[in-house]
């Protein structure tokens, strides 16, 4: 996802967001500061560019292939806020791969002025009137398709790495089902995707690939610079023993032929935490980290583990040898969206996640990751790069590191990368004669091998001495020049005033900010609702202590005084009334 520099809620937004006073204001109590005003956004030249063939195509259907950092949210809010412009009454609908990336859209969608329930559910009733829409996960979309068909009706709908939606038949048929009905539905995705098990609805094929409307790679974002970091994949060999199903005895390092069972079973044995390969691979990925913070001290690493326990055990591994207490972030966890939001923010140096930060989640400031999962898919392990790749405005040099073990199947995946990032790279040696990153191979590793720069000696399981890369050799690689520069054609867009919305209250923060420094919404409006409920049932619970009346008879009570039908349905304004009535009826007592 992205939109603009260093959001607290979604920090990868790399888009500064300038608001100016061209819209005519709205009555009071319409809306918030983001409402009453128009938008001038800056676009990247690829956004711009999808959005021109986006609202040139007569068909309700668009899908979107941009690298991940690229800025796919900016386009999507973007692209919504130009169709409310002509159909102000429109509903948008966002569909998000997991709950946290609910909260971050709904963050990213009110710095433009445009407010999304990440909390609605069709037993909570009519969507408010204070919101423009509503943000669902597809398992949530796939539970219960007929109630979401009400909503999409004539709807603007965004699906969120959209290939999601063929992992299941299920997801696939609700999908076509509950959105059916809208006006226009943009699907986007980081990587392009294949229909191995089932087409996706709303999207077109040739074969089995899907066909893109408009497609941004990662070998165009590095080309343009200012837009991605260029990745590199220090591999990781070893000599790993283990004993199958079948009782019988294996030994066997990566650059071994194997069948895919023995392959698995392998790469299990390797990312077991009470090896030795897995502590060296950390060991080695600490320094890279601890190089690259004595010049960015905010940097950030994440370990991708294999389930719960794995991430437990790799964060125990990183306490026990390294002395540094990570942040573990798992599906299982119903706090992980707190916990990651929190290390977004903060100057934590690891974060262990299982499949929570793989897709979607923008923490920029992640420049060293450890690939210590048994998931080998190209479309994961692309995913997974993206969280590294995000470019931080006001930095030159900004290499990502992913460190991997050696497998046949991993090192394949990250060749196709790296042979992108070397594309781009060649371009620069044509323009410029020398290359750093000539500079780099060479005095990291001599040679590149496999089209594939190695840039640690190889251990086994059991370690054969100590490999490590000398600390010259790694501060040599983080103070290399890139090549790299911010772009400057950046091209300025005006967006219109979101449509005016009823009951917004005039307490809700709203977008806000200058080109240099851009700001978030403190708040989302969500979030604002949700304190003021709170706020509302303490206010109750004290009234019910007073007065002897139960609690149903006193919500009924604020409820009617109010005009309120139910309290998930109420606007900011109505639970802000609802809120002085139950004080003055607090002080009458």
């Amino acid at each position: 996802m992205a939109t603009s520099a260093n959001f607290a809620g979604d920090a990868s937004l790399p888009l500064p967001l300038v608001l100016g006073s061209a819209g005519p204001a709205l009555p009071s109590g319409c809306g918030t500061i983001g409402d009453r005003m128009s938008a001038l956004v800056r676009l990247r030249p690829w956004q711009k560019a999808a959005l021109e063939r986006f609202a040139a195509c007569d068909r309700p259907d668009f899908l979107a292939v941009a690298t991940p950092g690229a800025g796919k949210t900016t386009f999507a809010l973007t692209a919504a806020l130009s169709d409310l412009a002509t159909h102000p009454r429109r509903r948008i609908v966002v569909v998000a791969p997991t709950h946290h990336l609910k909260t971050q859209w709904a963050r990213a969608a009110a710095a433009f002025g445009l407010h999304l329930e990440p909390a609605w559910s069709p037993r909570g009733g009519r969507l408010p009137a204070d919101m423009h829409g509503v943000v669902v996960t597809y398992q949530q979309m796939a539970a219960d398709p007929g109630s979401l068909r009400a909503v999409t009706r004539d709807a603007f709908v965004v699906f969120d790495e959209v290939h999601h939606a063929g992992e299941d038949r299920a997801w696939g048929d609700g999908l076509r089902h509950a959105f059916e009905p809208a006006a226009r539905r943009l699907s986007i995705s980081g990587t392009p995707f294949r229909s191995d098990t089932q087409a996706i609805p709303f999207v077109d094929y040739v074969g089995d690939e899907a066909v893109p409307d408009y497609t941004y790679g990662y070998a165009d974002a590095l080309r343009d610079g200012g837009v991605v970091r260029p990745a590199y994949f220090p591999r990781v060999d070893g000599e790993m023993e283990w004993t199958a199903a079948d009782g019988s005895h294996h030994s066997s390092t990566f650059a071994d032929a194997l069948d895919h069972a023995g392959a698995n079973q392998r790469l299990r044995t390797a990312l077991s935490v009470g090896g030795e390969w897995l502590p060296a691979v950390l060991d080695q990925a600490h320094g890279q980290l601890r190089a690259i913070r004595r010049v960015q001290p905010d940097a950030g690493g994440l370990v991708i583990a294999m389930d719960t326990e794995h991430a437990r055990g790799v964060a125990a591994l990183l306490r026990r040898r390294l002395g540094v207490s990570a942040v573990v972030a798992t599906s299982e966890d119903v706090a992980a969206s707190a916990r990651i939001s929190r290390f977004a923010d903060s100057r934590d140096p690891w974060i262990v996640a299982v499949r929570m930060v793989s897709e979607g989640v923008d923490i920029p400031r992640l420049r060293v990751g450890v690939y210590a999962t048994n998931t080998t898919t190209e479309l994961f392990f692309r995913q997974a790069v993206g969280r590294l790749v995000r470019w931080t405005r006001g930095m030159r040099a900004q290499k990502a590191f992913m460190f991997i073990p050696d497998d046949v199947r991993l090192r394949q995946h990250a060749a196709g990368i790296g042979e992108d990032r070397r594309h781009s790279l060649r371009r620069r040696d044509d323009e410029d004669d020398a290359s750093p990153e000539d500079l780099l191979a060479e005095i990291a590793a001599g040679q590149v091998q496999d089209e594939q720069l190695s840039l640690f000696a190889a251990i086994s399981a059991r370690p054969l001495g100590d490999p490590h890369l000398p600390e010259w050799e790694v501060e040599e690689a983080v103070e290399a020049d890139d090549g790299a520069l911010e772009t400057e054609d950046d091209l300025e867009f005006v967006l219109a005033a979101p449509p005016p919305l009823t009951g917004g209250g005039q307490k809700d923060a709203g977008a806000a900010g200058g080109m240099a420094t851009p700001h978030p919404p403190a708040q989302s409006r969500t979030e604002h609702k949700r304190r003021l409920r709170a706020s509302n049932a303490d206010r109750a619970r004290t009234i019910s202590l007073l007065t002897g009346l139960g609690h149903a008879k006193v919500n009924g009570e604020l409820n009617r005084l109010t005009g309120i039908r139910t309290i998930s349905e109420a606007t900011v304004d109505q639970l802000e009334r609802r809120l002085n009535q139950a004080e003055r009826w607090i002080r009458k007592l």
